[in-house]
């Protein structure tokens, strides 16, 4: 019998891997045109279909929360770059072994840095054991941007507490994935800022925001914006450590030059310890109560 050619066979095996990829998956060699629309990747991922899928990432964790009760949350922002005590001096402890003058001074500012970590994380414990008693729809439920960081510290404390918590994670190309202490089915991940940012707002009943960097920033003003203007209710904004964003923003200098009114700067207050941030947010809503 004679061989087959190299080519030939090369060829009867691509066949054969397309007919067997047919019988696993009928819709593999299925023309575009005649899938479902709703079951069709390709045509949901064009540019035409971007408003589809704007209204399905406002839908899908609209849709989870409420089938929990969820109605009133504490959002916690601030960076993803902050590590827990532990791992910080840890870190640390292996930069002065090296003896690299470099890392060391890194993992030294990680150390100062990692007490915010552990503050909000402590936060988060607080709030959600203050309202464990409480039917869900009433009680204050932990809400981050679901990453590392500042987030993971806030998620972490109300996981401990035993507490429902939220992570509205964003896919990016550098990071993240939802850190390992989200409520699970309460992990979701958006791939529009706007949408995400939208979620934040939904049902935010406080902001807490601890140290960070553009993107704290960035969610910090818009948020001070929406009150500013009225598109949003007010709501008890608390910027955690009065230091670093005292040393950071000079608020003041916008009064000064008009370019707002002195009472703006009483939409927000600041805070350094748990305790007080949460006395904050509770007197907010006391003094809002019926008399």
């Amino acid at each position: 019998m004679k061989s087959i050619p190299p080519q030939v066979s090369e060829t009867l095996t691509h066949s054969i891997d397309e007919i067997d990829a047919d019988v696993l998956n009928p819709k593999a060699l299925q023309p575009q045109s005649y899938r479902l629309a709703f079951d069709d990747p390709e045509f949901l991922t064009r540019k035409e279909t971007r408003g589809i899928r704007f209204q399905l990432e406002l839908l899908k964790p609209e849709l989870e929360q409420a089938a929990r009760g969820i109605q009133r949350t504490v959002v916690v922002y601030g960076s993803a770059r902050m590590l827990d005590a532990q791992t910080a001096q840890e870190r640390l402890d292996s930069a002065r072994a090296s003896g690299d003058a470099a890392a060391i001074a890194q993992a030294e500012r990680a150390v100062r840095n990692a007490v915010y970590y552990e503050k909000a994380r402590a936060f988060a414990h607080l709030v959600s054991r203050a309202c464990e008693s409480e039917p869900v729809e009433k009680r204050f439920i932990i809400c981050t941007g679901g990453g590392p960081g500042i987030m993971e510290a806030a998620n972490r404390g109300a996981y401990e507490a035993g507490a429902l918590n939220i992570g509205l994670n964003i896919t990016l190309p550098h990071e993240q994935s939802g850190n390992r202490y989200i409520t699970p089915g309460l992990s979701f991940k958006f791939h529009y800022f706007a949408l995400r940012k939208m979620h934040f707002l939904l049902r935010a009943k406080a902001l807490v925001v601890f140290p960070g960097g553009f993107g704290t920033l960035d969610e910090l003003f818009e948020v001070l914006t929406l009150v500013q203007t009225g598109k949003a209710k007010r709501l008890p904004i608390v910027l955690f450590g009065t230091e670093y964003w005292k040393r950071l923003l000079n608020l003041d200098v916008l009064v000064e030059e008009g370019m707002v009114a002195a009472q703006d700067l009483q939409l927000f207050t600041y805070c350094d310890e748990p305790e007080q941030a949460w006395d904050v947010i509770q007197q907010f809503y006391a003094d809002q109560a019926p008399e």
